[in-house]
């Protein structure tokens, strides 16, 4: 969130692995870097800002992992992360908002 609310594009997108897909809310799919590099430069241009919501439970299976939030209004997001070789998390997949 704290990317996001900062206009942080290149510090958005290393959460996700290079070729990871991003479902937008406009029904169509960011795939890779590039793509989900222009959905965040679009979505940033007007400086929105957004609330943070509350952490649901993560779902773990091995180096796999299912991520959610319930943001203030309502929204649900869902995100499946992969553990990276150095131990941290990347995203491989992300829903931002089940509602829509």
């Amino acid at each position: 969130m704290a990317r996001l609310n900062a206009g942080d594009v290149d510090g958005l997108v290393d959460l996700y692995e290079p070729d990871a897909v991003l479902a937008r809310p406009d029904g169509g799919v960011a795939t890779g870097a590039d793509e989900i590099r222009r959905f965040y430069e679009r979505l940033v241009a007007g400086r929105p800002t957004f609330e943070p919501g509350t952490q649901l439970r993560t779902l773990l299976w091995g180096d796999l992992a299912l991520t959610s939030s319930r943001l203030a209004n309502g929204t649900i997001t869902v995100e499946v992360a992969r553990r990276q070789p150095d131990g941290t998390w990347r995203w491989v997949l992300d829903k931002p908002d089940v509602n829509a």
